[in-house]
């Protein structure tokens, strides 16, 4: 089939999609292309990993169904990533002063809005262009990003993958998918480390751009600062030159007209020009209060996605990590020790590791669960949760398979009860410190090798098994609130 005709079946597909999918949802196959289309199945193309996967995994069924429904049968859908190439940039032609006159009239009918309409600083005559302590950022700066925070040193989970995927995507085509990008979540969950990384990444491959990393708090400041001190124009040439723009806790815009104000223009100039623009914030654009409608539909028509509070597997992840970069030799029951009572955000996490070692250096000795437990006692509260017993395990395990808790400890060795009392081993063993020949008596009084056993298979297959995987940590997370 030639190039356009299967053109024109896609735009047909695309129509029959567009009855069931919301418009947000639609937006996901703006760049998506035909491939080939061939009795054995219909191949389309996209920019990166990233569509490729959320696509497969939340609007396969439909893209199916519409394929269907337009060819009068069905036919495999897969995708293909094809990086959208970069246009060559043409050695600009001198225009002459009637050309000048045409282009910049032609330019002004196309602009939507003019980026200094409603400017605080519409009034104000241009003062003399001095830097100050307010510079324009050069290409390559990176005085404003945190060299730590990069994406090879920020811990992925179930918790946080989306939105570090996303990430990525944006460091590699800044200002060509997911413009804005909007990142929400509780305090201390990464969104401020996958920002930074963000920029470290677009400067290591294009060191000529301009890279700023603001907090609201600091663009407000400056804004006054500008007003005070007739610096608009500088103001305006730090901001509106910018090729990418990363603005932290931006709910702390609510209701500060005159700063929302400045920052809706400095949007529109920005967003016209192709700039990128990153955005963090507490909570989704529209759950923000006091914020304008125009600012808020702004930040919903790009990429918004959330950061969830670590899981336990999760959160030993981060500790680990956190030790190796400190070089500093932590056991695992003490990681999993922090772990298990440390579960509202990163920042306290690591910060507990933190205090842990240097606890036990200063009264030299080793990092035990008791050393975590003297260096922590003011942060773990004093009704924290029940500490995990073999008992609490098994009883969450039986109620959740709906077996009885004798059913575990008996010779039984059906699938129905052998599989979950494997399951229970293997809990016992991730979550407590008690040696396999005590896990193995508390069982029905079952040698130490039965219990390893279970554990390596359990290990294993849940690496393989996606649905075990969410029945072991839906297990994990009941435990912990026990």
């Amino acid at each position: 089939m030639e190039q356009t005709q299967l053109q024109a079946v896609w735009e047909q597909i695309l129509t029959k999609m567009k009855e069931t999918l919301a418009e947000s949802a639609f937006k996901w196959f703006k760049s998506v292309k035909p491939l080939s289309l061939t009795d054995d199945g219909f191949v389309l193309s996209v920019q990166n990993d990233l569509v490729k996967d959320w696509i497969t995994s939340h609007y396969l069924t439909i893209v199916e169904d519409a394929v269907s429904a337009v060819l009068g049968s069905k036919h495999k859908v897969s995708f293909q990533v094809v990086p959208e190439a970069q246009p060559e940039v043409e050695p600009a032609k001198k225009e002459t002063a009637g050309e000048e006159e045409t282009a910049a009239s032609h330019s002004s009918s196309r602009k939507k809005e003019d980026p200094n309409q409603g400017s605080l600083f519409q009034d104000q005559p241009p003062a003399p262009v001095d830097n100050g302590d307010m510079h324009i950022v050069a290409p390559g700066d990176r005085s404003s990003l945190n060299p730590k925070y990069t994406f090879e040193t920020f811990v992925t989970g179930s918790s946080n993958r989306f939105a570090h995927a996303a990430a990525m995507a944006v460091a590699e085509s800044p200002g060509k998918v997911y413009n804005p990008f909007f990142m929400y979540g509780g305090v201390g969950l990464g969104k401020t480390h996958l920002m930074h990384a963000i920029g470290n990444r677009v400067l290591q491959n294009h060191p000529e751009m301009r890279v700023l990393y603001v907090s609201s708090e600091q663009f407000t400041n400056e804004i006054i600062r500008a007003i005070q001190e007739g610096k608009a124009e500088l103001f305006r040439q730090k901001y509106r030159t910018i090729d990418v723009l990363m603005v932290d806790d931006i709910q702390f815009l609510s209701g500060k007209q005159s700063t929302q104000e400045e920052f809706f223009n400095t949007f529109n100039a920005l967003h016209v020009a192709d700039k990128q623009i990153i955005l963090s914030s507490d909570r989704p654009p529209r759950e923000v209060q006091k914020l304008e409608d125009r600012l808020r539909s702004r930040f919903e028509g790009g990429l918004i996605t959330d950061i969830q509070a670590p899981d336990l597997e999760t959160r030993i992840a981060i500790l680990k990590n956190k030790a190796l970069l400190d070089h500093v030799d932590v056991p695992n029951d003490v990681l999993m020790f922090i772990a298990n009572r440390i579960d509202s955000n990163i920042r306290e996490l690591e910060g507990a590791l933190t205090r842990v070692v240097a606890y036990a250096s200063l009264i030299k000795k080793p990092v035990t669960t008791d050393v975590v437990a003297e260096a922590l006692k003011d942060v773990f509260p004093n009704n924290h949760k029940k500490e995990v017993t073999l008992e609490v395990i098994q009883e969450i395990v039986a109620t959740y398979f709906k077996i009885r808790i004798e059913d575990l400890h008996s010779k039984k060795r059906t699938r129905s009860i052998a599989f979950p009392r494997q399951i229970a081993m293997y809990l016992c063993r991730e979550l407590t410190d008690t040696s396999l020949p005590q896990i193995g008596n508390f069982f029905g009084g079952r040698d130490h090798t039965t219990v390893l056993h279970a554990y390596d298979k359990i290990a294993k297959e849940r690496e393989e098994n996606a649905k075990l995987h969410k029945i072991i940590k839906d297990l994990i997370e009941s435990i912990q609130k026990m």
